[in-house]
């Protein structure tokens, strides 16, 4: 377990193929807004939706497994063009055995971004597991890596550079940019 963006496990990311994603808490702060007809609206980070294009673009594939129906999330996964996306999961280890199923792709080449308890049992199931700084202690006593950032303010982006840093790809993905992983707060 670390604090610090600079203790990201990064043996274990080589291995990774699929990030998933719960919404509320690790997509957004953790806030929940509704006008006042019901209906439900989410702030999500700007730079948090750039860092999982960037891994789409190095062929991880992105899923979300939220407790929550919201067609807010439906719009925003769209909007990223994510893979997977499953709602209304009151039993998120099941959710992971059927993401396992529909994607191929084995929950040891899985990494989980929770904040709460109930990501915690698919979470023990992935080969990695990540959580935002915010998240409740108990889910940080428990995690392979805990970002620097909290929910919804930049810990995936954080976590998918950190990916792709471990999978060798940075310079692939980053020419364009003119970065190097040290501009990001990554030691050489």
């Amino acid at each position: 377990m670390s604090h610090s963006g600079f203790d990201f496990p990064f043996e274990k990311a080589r291995y990774i193929r699929m990030l998933i994603l719960d919404v509320d808490g690790v997509m957004t702060d953790g806030s929940i807004i509704m006008d006042k007809n019901g209906d439900e609206l989410k702030a999500f980070n700007v730079r948090d939706g750039h860092g999982i294009k960037l891994l789409q673009r190095i062929g991880i594939k992105i899923a979300i497994i939220t407790g929550r129906t919201s067609p807010v999330v439906q719009a925003r996964a769209n909007d990223l063009g994510i893979d997977f996306v499953i709602q209304k999961s009151l039993n998120k280890d099941e959710a992971l055995a059927v993401l396992e199923e529909q994607s191929g792709i084995a929950a040891a080449n899985c990494a989980m971004m929770g904040d709460d308890i109930i990501d915690l049992p698919p979470m023990y199931r992935c080969g990695l597991s990540l959580a935002p700084a915010d998240a409740c202690l108990a889910v940080l006593g428990h995690v392979d890596w805990i970002s620097d950032h909290c929910g919804g303010r930049g810990a995936i982006r954080q976590a998918a550079e950190a990916m792709i840093i471990a999978q060798g790809k940075w310079d692939e993905v980053m020419e364009r940019y003119r970065i190097t992983p040290a501009d990001c707060g990554w030691r050489a």
